[in-house]
């Protein structure tokens, strides 16, 4: 079984067992849950793209060239 020292800062490192089941590379972000029993469980922050749905407006809608000048001619004939 893995393990490892905490540091004076409350800092750990996640053995390399632990990383690769986990598949973690550097950057990423885990959890810490406690579950019933008393044991802690880490977990690997991931966002699901599909929980992600409608999060993001779409974009404007483009316009055509024809819709720029003829909204060019109208701003010179306003002048």
């Amino acid at each position: 079984m893995p393990s490892s020292t905490i540091t004076s800062k409350g800092q750990i490192t996640l053995p390399i067992e632990v990383r690769r089941e986990l598949r973690l590379r550097p950057g990423d972000r885990v959890s810490f849950r406690t579950a019933r029993d008393g044991s802690v469980v880490v977990e690997p922050e991931t966002v699901d793209l599909l929980s992600l749905k409608g999060s993001v407006r779409s974009p404007i809608k483009g316009v055509s060239v024809e819709q720029m000048q003829h909204a060019i001619r109208k701003a010179v004939r306003r002048k």
